[in-house]
């Protein structure tokens, strides 16, 4: 599936577990230190992707590990079923234990 994607800036968002750049087709997260993700902490987030891309635009989301945190990995089903129009993933790490800790997240995530 081939996507137009037009990757315009569109606001930054401050939330409890990070801070999130939105962009027409894309966002980045640089989550904080020591957080770990879960459906419910994550809702506020949720809501915001729900906004901006609703179940039709389609979007990806990137990582940016450049802080050690950690995610419920089963928790991501949960997640991925309110968004058909989700795309793609990636994680931008910068040292081996969250290269390591990405590539055995890959398995939990559907795209």
């Amino acid at each position: 599936m081939v996507h137009n994607f037009n990757n315009r800036f569109t606001c930054k968002q401050d939330l409890g577990i990070g801070l999130f750049y939105f962009y027409n087709n894309h966002i980045i997260s640089k989550t904080k230190e020591g957080v770990i993700l879960t459906f419910e902490n994550c809702s506020g987030l949720l809501e915001l992707i729900h906004s901006y891309y609703g179940t039709i635009i389609p979007f990806m989301y990137t990582s940016n590990r450049k802080k050690s945190y950690s995610f419920v990995p089963t928790e991501h089903f949960k997640s991925s079923k309110l968004f058909p129009n989700f795309t793609g993933y990636s994680v931008v790490t910068y040292d081996a234990v969250n290269n390591k800790v990405a590539t055995l997240e890959q398995y939990f995530i559907e795209t």
